[in-house]
C-alpha cells in the first residue's frame, strides 16, 4: 500500500534557450483538473504573445492520473518530454507548464524534445521537492479515561491528534498513516472506542 508521495512544496521557474526560442518552465503544486485549467487561463493572459504554452500534469496519490498536452507543437515532440520529465524524478500532484517564444528558426522535432525536458527539468531542480504521508483521518468520541489510552495508540501508529473537544464527553480528530490505518481500527475496535472515519 502506498502511504507517501512526493511533490513539490511551491511553484517554482526554469528557463531555457535554443536558437533565439526561448522556453520558459513554470512547476505548481497542484490537486485537481480544476486548478490545472486556473493555471493555464493565467498563464495565456499573461503570456498572451508566446507562439506556444504546453503543459504536462501528473495527479492522484499514486500518480495515476497523468495528461499532456503539445499546445500546437509537432505531436509527441513537447508534452510528452515535460510529462516524462515529470514522472522521472517520481512526483505527483504537479503540473509542468512550458512556455515558447519562437526564434525564427525551426528546431526540427530532436531539438523540441530536448528544448520541453530540459526547461522543464531547470523548473523542477530550482523547486524544494517534499515527501507527503497519505493519511486516513478520524472522529473519535470517548471517555475521560480512555484518552490517555486513545493518545498511546495514536501514537503507536505513528498518527497525530488534530482537534479535542471536552465537554461532557471527548471528542477528537485523529490523523493516521494510511499504512496504519487497518490496524489502528483494530485496535480501537479491541477498545470498543466510538469512532467514524472521515471522507
Amino acid at each position: 500500500m502506498i502511504d507517501k508521495y512526493k511533490t513539490i512544496a511551491s511553484p517554482s521557474q526554469g528557463y531555457f534557450m535554443d536558437r533565439s526560442s526561448k522556453f520558459y518552465s513554470f512547476a505548481y503544486p497542484v490537486e485537481t483538473e480544476q486548478q490545472v485549467k486556473d493555471i493555464l487561463k493565467h498563464l495565456h493572459k499573461q503570456y498572451h504573445d508566446a507562439r506556444h504554452i504546453v503543459y504536462a500534469y501528473v495527479l492522484g496519490e499514486d500518480g495515476s492520473n497523468a495528461r499532456a498536452s503539445d499546445a500546437g507543437e509537432p505531436s509527441g515532440s513537447s508534452g510528452p518530454p515535460v510529462l516524462r520529465t515529470i514522472q522521472s524524478l517520481g512526483l505527483t500532484n504537479i503540473m509542468v507548464a512550458v512556455v515558447r517564444y519562437f526564434g525564427g528558426k525551426k528546431l526540427g522535432i530532436p531539438g523540441l524534445i530536448n528544448a520541453y525536458s530540459t526547461a522543464a527539468r531547470d523548473a523542477l531542480e530550482n523547486a524544494q521537492i517534499v515527501e507527503k504521508i497519505i493519511t486516513e483521518d478520524y472522529k473519535i468520541r470517548c471517555e475521560y479515561n480512555q484518552v490517555s489510552i486513545i493518545m498511546n495508540a495514536v501514537e503507536k501508529a505513528g498518527g497525530k491528534i488534530k482537534e479535542q473537544n471536552y465537554t461532557t464527553d471527548c471528542q477528537m480528530v485523529v490523523s493516521v498513516p494510511v499504512s496504519q490505518s487497518h490496524s489502528f481500527e483494530k485496535r480501537l475496535g479491541q477498545l470498543r472506542i466510538d469512532f467514524n472515519k472521515l471522507q
